[in-house]
């Protein structure tokens, strides 16, 4: 089956061209990324009670699917090459071009990651779902002190932060 794969994706990157699946990886995280941005940063605005909780809700929701297809991602990218291209030439701007691809590789795993720490470190916000839908289990923070969670949150939250300026760069 793995070969079947690589031999259908071979047909595209002779040509130059990413897969229909690379494709569809790169427009659906490029579409989540964007909302997430947009949505964050009006979460940030309303003000505490049922509305923001709702917005972090939706956000949570939009945001566990980055995680499941950057690592969906990821492992297409192991399996699947993409075809050689501009960026494969010597030079800086290819090593530029890795660079900022890594980071973005960070990024895929990193909000959603520190996003899901800091919504397990707090006290019962209630059960996170993927893509609203789909039962995400928090992650075991709860036999934690209340202060060592609260550290958590902090340093998630600090982390989350950086990264979406480091997205935004």
């Amino acid at each position: 089956m793995i070969e079947g794969l690589r031999a259908w994706a071979r047909r595209h990157t002779e040509r130059s061209r990413y897969s229909p699946v690379g494709i569809a990886f790169h427009w659906t995280m490029a579409f989540l990324v964007l909302f997430q941005l947009g949505w964050g940063y009006y979460t940030i605005w309303l003000p505490a009670g049922g509305d923001k909780l709702h917005a972090f809700e939706v956000h949570s929701a939009a945001g566990l699917p980055i995680l499941v297809l950057g690592i969906a991602r990821f492992g297409w990218r192991l399996l699947i090459p993409g075809p050689v291209n501009d960026a494969d030439r010597q030079g800086w701007q290819t090593r530029f071009a890795y660079a900022i691809h890594y980071v973005f590789y960070i990024c895929f795993f990193g909000l959603p990651l520190s996003g899901w720490a800091m919504w397990s470190s707090i006290a019962e916000p209630g059960p996170l779902y993927l893509a609203g839908v789909v039962p995400w289990p928090q992650l075991p923070f709860d036999s934690l002190s209340l202060t060592l969670r609260w550290h958590i949150m902090d340093v998630a939250e600090d982390v989350h932060l950086l990264l979406v300026w480091v997205l935004l760069l």
